[in-house]
């Protein structure tokens, strides 16, 4: 039992940070993320004889984190959040992709984190985790077609958000503030 324990904790000391990203991405705050880390590593642990070996050890284990999340997140947010429609009265087109490749990732993934829920689900499971909108519609249980709008929709409002930055950023540095 005690070398059981001893396993235990080495699989959460080697895992935990990268689970904890994922938990974090798919919760409203830091609270959620550690009860949905905690849940996760349960699920690890109740079926780790489960684990086949064909692929890492870390994908699988993800995989479980990703999924944990998603359950959290049909339980405590209905489907019409995904159906929220942003509304801005200047709905313009940015296309200006690069500025998600210029940005420091934690800034980025700071704003992210300031979408709303069901846009940053979908840019989550799309952008991060690498699921295709039709992926992400069964998991979901939308359409593609929402899956996509809801993706687009998160690109225009993390855009903006970027540019309103920026501009505030040059603004206060060419009066001094």
């Amino acid at each position: 039992m005690k070398h059981k324990r001893r396993a235990q904790a080495e699989l959460y000391h080697r895992f935990s940070y990268m689970m904890n990203g994922i938990c974090l991405r798919y919760s409203s705050d830091e609270d959620e993320a550690k009860d949905l880390l905690q849940e996760s590593f349960i699920k690890v642990f109740k079926n780790l004889e489960k684990f086949s070996g064909d692929g890492p050890l870390g994908a699988w284990m993800r995989r479980i984190a990703v999924n944990t999340s998603l359950e959290n997140y049909r339980k405590k947010h209905a489907v019409r959040t995904l159906d929220l429609v942003y509304e801005d009265g200047d709905e313009t087109y940015i296309d200006e992709d690069e500025i998600f490749h210029e940005m420091d990732v934690e800034v980025l993934m700071n704003k992210i984190q300031k979408l709303p829920m069901g846009f940053k689900t979908v840019f989550n499971l799309y952008a991060i985790e690498g699921y295709n909108h039709a992926e992400i519609a069964e998991m979901l249980n939308i359409s593609t077609g929402t899956s996509k709008s809801q993706y687009s929709r998160a690109r225009v409002i993390l855009k903006k958000m970027i540019l309103e930055d920026s501009v505030r950023t040059q603004k206060m540095l060419r009066y001094g503030e």
